[in-house]
Order: C-alpha cells, then sequence, then structure tokens
C-alpha cells in the first residue's frame, strides 16, 4: 500500500505542477483581468447552448487550445458548465456560447471536450486527493482498523495541498494571443481542496488519537506554509 499511496501521491504532484502556474503578481494581474471581462459575459445572452446525450460518462480533459480558437474564429467567449472530473448524464449542460459573429460548429466544440468511462489524473487535481482519502478511510474502516495506513495516506495529501497552496487556483480563464478572454471553465477553490482532503478522514477517523495527531499536525503545517493569508483561515 505504500508503493500504491507513492504513486498516487507523485501522479498528484504532476498535474499540480501542469495545472496551475505558481502563485506571482503577473500570473495573479493576467487573472484579475480575465475575470473582470467574465463578468460582462456573464450578462450577454447565449447564442449557443451545448447538452450531453447517452450514458454517464466522466469528463476527462478540455482541449482549451481548441476551445480558444474556436472561440476566437467566431469573436466569441465559450463558458464550460461542467468541469474536469464531473460526470455527466443525459442532457447534461456542457456549454454555452456568448455572443460571436458566427455560429460554431457544434461538433468541434464537442470533440473539444474529451468523455471516459471513468475519472483521470489529467487536468484533475482533485482526483488523486480523492483516491488518496478513499485508502485512508478504507483503512479507518472498523473491518480493517489500519491508522498508520490513514497516516501514511495524510502524509501524500499534506504535500499536495503545500503545493497546490502556493499555485494561482483562480485559473479558469483562458485568452487568445491578444488577451481578450475566450473561455471560462469552472476550477475548485483552496476552500474545496480542504474539504476533500480533511471532512471525511475527521468524521471516520476521529476515536483514533494517532489520525487526530496528524491531520491535527497537517493543518497547523499547512497554515504556516501557505503563502496567501486568506488560505490560512
Amino acid at each position: 500500500i505504500t508503493r500504491v499511496l507513492q504513486s498516487i501521491g507523485k501522479r498528484g504532484r504532476k498535474v499540480v505542477k501542469e495545472s496551475f502556474p505558481l502563485l506571482d503578481a503577473t500570473a495573479a494581474e493576467k487573472v484579475a483581468l480575465l475575470s473582470s471581462m467574465a463578468e460582462e459575459v456573464q450578462n450577454l445572452k447565449p447564442s449557443q447552448t451545448i447538452y450531453y446525450t447517452g450514458e454517464p460518462r466522466s469528463v476527462a480533459a478540455f482541449d482549451v487550445k481548441a476551445l480558444v480558437r474556436l472561440a476566437g474564429e467566431a469573436d466569441a467567449v465559450i463558458v464550460m458548465d461542467c468541469a474536469v472530473g464531473d460526470t455527466v448524464g443525459e442532457e447534461s449542460l456542457l456549454l454555452r456560447v456568448h455572443g460571436g459573429t458566427n455560429t460554431i460548429p457544434e461538433v468541434s466544440l464537442r470533440r473539444a471536450i474529451r468523455l471516459e468511462s471513468e475519472r483521470t489524473f489529467e487536468q484533475d487535481p482533485k482526483y488523486p486527493l480523492r483516491l488518496l482519502v478513499d485508502v485512508a478511510i478504507r483503512a479507518l474502516s472498523p473491518a480493517i482498523n489500519d491508522p498508520t495506513t490513514a497516516v501514511q495516506a495524510l502524509d501524500q495529501i499534506e504535500d499536495l495541498l503545500r503545493r497546490l497552496g502556493r499555485r494561482e487556483l483562480e485559473a479558469g480563464y483562458a485568452g487568445d494571443a491578444t488577451g481578450t478572454l475566450r473561455l471560462i471553465f469552472p476550477t475548485p477553490t483552496w476552500e474545496d481542496y480542504l474539504a476533500l482532503a480533511f471532512d471525511e478522514i475527521r468524521q471516520y477517523g476521529a476515536t483514533s488519537i494517532q489520525v487526530m495527531r496528524r491531520l491535527r499536525s497537517a493543518l497547523m503545517d499547512l497554515a504556516d506554509a501557505v503563502p496567501v493569508p486568506e488560505r490560512r483561515v
């Protein structure tokens, strides 16, 4: 199980690095600019709305470059209503197109959303956390009663959160070469990551001194490690 936890942690670190830029003034300024553009887009009436039809599937990845290109060619903004990691079913809303000088081919829009039978690590930083939490709470079940494995999972969880805490998480915007906003897509908040990482372990490990001690240590260490004051509360 130790090798499994290390493997999940390694893949999680890779997806965190690839998904979010490091916190710095340039990244924050870019996000703020695109975010201000997004507020104006939300007030526009959608010119196209795309729904999913078929059996339940997991959203594995977005082809961001293709979506930005399609939106730029139509002088529009694409707003994704599903997030990577979500499960979509019959008539689930996939995306809306706002503005535009011409209609974007629906087949091209659908092709830019990769659907799989199950979640994948690609573009989904919540997935490794979900797997690590699953290992931890399964280890804490009365049938197994293995708090040491839960603590090992918390070691990997804390490491991923430390890395996420140093990244620009409000990265759900993409612009074209001119800096014009072309794509908006949902991304988890810092609070979402914390809730996913700790809530269930805290519930299932409440009677384990070992787990509660490690959980407290992780929270205190994170409060000292993250550079953004709002993320320490």
